[in-house]
């Protein structure tokens, strides 16, 4: 007898969206280009970075339905702009071009990218990703960029560098960053075998469309197996280090915020429970899972880090 063990993030087949409507949907959204999201948020052109990728990837089924673009993309944490959760409204102000990556530290090909040329350089790939936030509330989203690894083969990391972290952009138009009690910039970080786990995704676009400021544009980073801070945004800077750095959430509370934030449905918030989690859009409560159902892509990352507060 042929006995079948699902996965935590699988589901069945019948509660799959069907591959015609997802096409016709992805086409055309891919033609909408700078319309409205969801009516609410208009894009200028000047503003956007090419979305051409291939996918999606069908290496990542994220097993869950899509999250509506408009809950994603008016949903969002953003602490640089405000700390309402429709602060995707005084994003629209930020511009995202022309927009500059700085590399530096202990790497072979220490520079400054200008982010379209980065661009040519890499493959653009679309995967449907999992972001499970530390405040419960989930969404699936299409995320489209290249894997964090192409850019390590462009700029070398010396053997020496153990880390790597990333830094948010500071712009005038962000005026969450007038609140004094905060360590700004935004930083995160990474050990380089995270980095380098093809996991990690750089992104550029969503729904086949840039990025936008509110979900982290013109560039940020998805870590689908770790609590939602982990994926730094609108970053401009990337400095590789043999020093495990202090993160901002980190930093600010460390008792709550971890340096690894590893998704653990037993492993609880000081403030709250981390075993179920809320679907934007339906609000449907669902079970989290362990590294949000990405073990079998992580989990042997961090076999010998048993020591390391791994779970928040």
């Amino acid at each position: 007898m042929l006995i079948v063990r699902r996965r935590g993030w699988e589901i069945p087949e019948s509660r799959v969206t069907p591959e015609a409507l997802m096409l016709n949907r992805r086409a055309l959204l891919a033609g909408a280009g700078a319309l409205s999201i969801g009516g609410a948020v208009t894009a200028r052109a000047e503003d956007l970075a090419p979305a051409k990728a291939t996918g999606p990837n069908p290496k990542y089924t994220a097993g869950r339905e899509l999250t509506d673009e408009k809950f994603s993309t008016t949903y969002n944490n953003f602490y640089e702009f405000n700390d309402s959760k429709n602060m995707w409204k005084e994003a629209q102000a930020f511009k995202q071009r022309p927009w500059a990556l700085k590399i530096d530290g202990m790497v072979k090909q220490p520079r400054t990218y200008d982010l379209d040329d980065l661009l040519k350089q890499v493959q653009l790939e679309e995967r449907i990703y999992r972001h499970r936030c530390v405040e419960t509330w989930a969404m699936t989203v299409p995320w489209s960029g290249f894997a964090l690894s192409q850019l390590l083969a462009l700029v070398e990391p010396l053997a020496s560098a153990k880390y790597v972290m990333f830094e948010t952009a500071q712009d005038k138009t962000m005026r969450g960053l007038n609140a004094p009690f905060y360590p700004w910039p935004y930083t995160e970080g990474l050990a380089m075998d995270e980095a380098a786990n093809d996991m990690a995704f750089m992104v550029t676009g969503m729904y086949g469309k840039p990025v936008p400021p509110q979900n982290g544009g013109p560039l940020r980073i998805a870590l689908p197996w770790k609590y939602g801070f982990k994926s730094a945004k609108s970053i401009v800077k990337i400095t590789f280090t043999d020093k495990k750095p202090t993160t901002f959430w980190e930093g600010i509370g460390p008792g709550e915020y971890g340096f690894w934030a590893n998704v653990n449905p037993t492993v609880p918030h000081p403030r709250w429970s981390q075993a179920r989690e809320r679907l934007l859009g339906s609000n449907e409560m669902v079970p989290t899972q362990i590294y949000n159902g990405y073990g079998d892509f992580v989990a042997g990352l961090y076999s010998d880090r048993k020591s390391e507060k791994l779970f928040m």
